[in-house]
């Protein structure tokens, strides 16, 4: 059942993104739109309530416990920036909005922009950890919570890759390429 209703929550967390970016855009109707996005939370709230229920009547933690609370936690820290990625695309499709702005490409600007990825990841993997913590305390030294520890194992592994990509770009910069001198293309002489 909690396969399900993670799959259920993925599937609904998008379908609430696209109806309110379209509300917003395609039918000009951007309070609406706006509704539809500020519900976004909602399916993880759900998500987490059947977790909590199902773990308190006496279900074993197992690796779908853990991967809801992985679930809420990438919500938690991913979701807005993936609806904000989203909607400078269809606004700028749609309604005219400016081109989105890519991410810089080259030294400082370019490590900066990696350090605010890898908060967001850690974010997301934090509040994982959080609540696998929680979902432990809560069934209690009885239950078996070896499949919340390695998910918890592994969200520590993603916050340490983020980490290691984001010290890469301080410590080695990529350098903005010299702008190569235009020259005349050559033409052979006949003779």
């Amino acid at each position: 059942m909690i396969v399900g209703l993670i799959i259920a929550c993925e599937v609904a967390f998008w379908v609430l993104a696209a109806a309110g970016l379209a509300f917003r855009y395609v039918f000009r109707m951007p309070r609406l739109g706006l509704a539809l996005l500020l519900c976004e939370p909602l399916p993880e709230a759900v998500l987490f309530a059947v977790t909590a229920v199902d773990l308190k009547n006496g279900a074993e933690p197992d690796w779908r416990h853990g991967l809801a609370a992985v679930c809420i936690g990438f919500t938690v820290g991913l979701g807005h920036s993936t609806v904000k990625w989203a909607d400078a695309r269809i606004a700028h499709r749609f309604a005219g909005g400016p081109p989105p702005v890519r991410p810089p490409r080259y030294g400082r600007a370019r490590a900066v922009h990696e350090w605010k990825v890898a908060g967001r990841w850690t974010v997301s993997a934090l509040v994982a950890v959080a609540l696998l913590q929680a979902a432990a305390w809560y069934v209690g030294g009885d239950g078996g919570t070896d499949s919340l520890r390695a998910w918890q194992l592994r969200m520590l592994w993603v916050i340490g890759i983020n980490l290691v990509i984001a010290l890469s770009y301080t410590l080695f910069p990529k350098s903005e390429p010299p702008e190569e001198a235009k020259t005349e293309p050559k033409t052979e002489a006949a003779g």
